[in-house]
């Protein structure tokens, strides 16, 4: 398959037809934070070939084009959250993603994208244990409800309070407390108790 084809396929797969809003169907928030194990299965047997690709360098060319640079980041960011969840290796592609996030922020290629795609090539702000890029992120989602629709701005200004709510974390802990049995990390006695109130990240 073509590289072009094969962008158009991840784009396709994870968006389905965007409305006038630059906005993707509602449905479709089920694929994206409530995943079944089906799901998990697809996205391996579709796209894991390209994760693999993706996280080793293989694909770095497609950040050339704004589609590519999305689907990109897809493959960084989203994907091996499923096909490895619940592993070390789900946060594989984070650094890539988020260095590829900042450059394209850095360049202004996000404000031509449409809504949704700007929100996702943000979320590797959002997965960062780093407090000054979960800062970065909110600045952009910031800047996207600015930018947004008016039919559109009540979606984007519940992504940007999801990314506030990382935010918080990471301001609190350093870190997502959450992932720590992944990590072998040794929780503390307050993010224990963090965990038990929220669950989630």
């Amino acid at each position: 398959m073509k590289d072009s084809e094969c962008i158009a396929r991840i784009l396709q797969f994870w968006f389905g037809e965007l409305d006038t809003d630059g906005l993707a169907a509602p449905g479709r928030n089920k694929l994206w934070f409530q995943s079944t194990p089906a799901d998990d299965r697809q996205i391996e047997e579709e796209f894991g070939d390209n994760v693999a690709r993706a996280i080793s360098g293989a694909l770095d060319h497609w950040s050339e084009s704004a589609d590519g640079l999305v689907a990109l980041i897809l493959l960084l960011d989203q994907f091996p959250r499923s096909i490895y969840r619940g592993t070390p290796r789900a946060f594989s592609g984070d650094a890539k993603a988020l260095l590829l996030c900042r450059a394209a922020v850095s360049a202004g290629i996000d404000s031509d994208m449409p809504s949704i795609h700007r929100v996702f090539l943000y979320i590797p702000f959002e997965h960062a244990e780093d407090l000054q890029a979960q800062d970065e992120g909110v600045a952009c989602f910031d800047r996207l409800l600015d930018y947004s629709s008016t039919a559109a701005q009540p979606v984007i200004s519940g992504f940007r309070d999801y990314m506030l709510a990382h935010r918080e974390v990471i301001a609190r802990f350093g870190r997502f407390p959450h992932r720590n049995p992944i990590l072998e990390r040794t929780s503390t006695t307050e993010e224990m108790s963090h965990l038990e109130l929220h669950g989630g990240f």
